[in-house]
């Protein structure tokens, strides 16, 4: 399973630059604008320049309208800007159609530029409180488009959590819907360390954290510390380990 983080600013980057070696994902987003909210592309630039040259930076362009032009061409800025992977949150697509159309415009944009970009189409757990497309529809989106990756956040920020909307046999069938088209499967949403075991056994590929290494847990005026980055990824391959161990004793 792959850590992704997400600083808010070019200060929390150098943070995570520290914590380089516990995280494999460092994701730009601008929280003030939406759960998968656009930061600036100066600010990819300098968070791109901040960490190691081998920590691949993810970028999201936004809760995005059903708009594939101006998605599009926001997609292809990300990737100029220097992001290798792609977020699309598909908040303003009310039917899979809608959101095919808008990821197979990002898919071309961004590919024809950089190839080896990697494309994440972004349901959202609570998709029924803003009325978006079904979470469990977003990994057929994204096979249909030809994006690498379908994910979940939450949209509404309010404390609760990607569990309390989707259960974990309900995240287990997203997984297994996109690992059915050999697509990777990324998870997030105010996750913590009790949530690592559920999403390590349901086969995650990523995970996305902000808040549970942040200084007392808070997302919004808590800053990204080093030692919990290094604390949540040691629970993780802690999780890891004993998933691999059980597997193989039962074979």
């Amino acid at each position: 399973m792959l850590l992704l983080i997400s600083p808010d600013s070019v200060e929390e980057a150098l943070d995570c630059a520290k914590a380089a070696e516990y995280l494999d994902i460092v994701d730009v987003k601008k929280p003030d604008e939406g759960s998968l909210g656009a930061n600036f592309p100066w600010v990819i630039r300098e968070i791109r320049d901040a960490v190691p040259a081998d920590t691949p930076v993810s970028a999201t362009v936004g809760d995005v309208p059903y708009k594939p032009g101006t998605v599009a061409q926001a997609a292809l800025g990300a990737a100029v800007s220097g992001a290798t992977y792609i977020k699309v949150g598909l908040y303003g697509c009310t039917t899979p159609d809608q959101g095919i159309e808008v990821m197979r415009a990002v898919v071309r944009a961004v590919k024809d530029h950089r190839p080896d970009a990697l494309v994440v189409a972004s349901g959202y757990a609570d998709a029924h409180r803003i009325g978006c497309v079904n979470p469990l529809a977003v990994p057929d989106i994204t096979a249909r488009s030809g994006a690498d990756a379908a994910m979940l956040d939450t949209a509404v920020k309010d404390g609760t959590r990607l569990f309390d909307h989707v259960p974990p046999d309900v995240c287990a069938e997203f997984v297994r819907l996109t690992h059915a088209s050999s697509r990777l499967a990324a998870l997030a949403g105010s996750v913590t360390q009790a949530d690592l075991g559920p999403l390590t056994r349901i086969g995650t590929d990523i995970v996305g954290v902000r808040g549970a290494v942040c200084e007392g847990g808070d997302r919004n005026t808590g800053r990204i510390q080093p030692h919990l980055v290094a604390a949540f990824r040691a629970e993780m391959d802690r999780h890891a380990t004993e998933h691999t161990a059980g597997v193989s004793s039962m074979h």
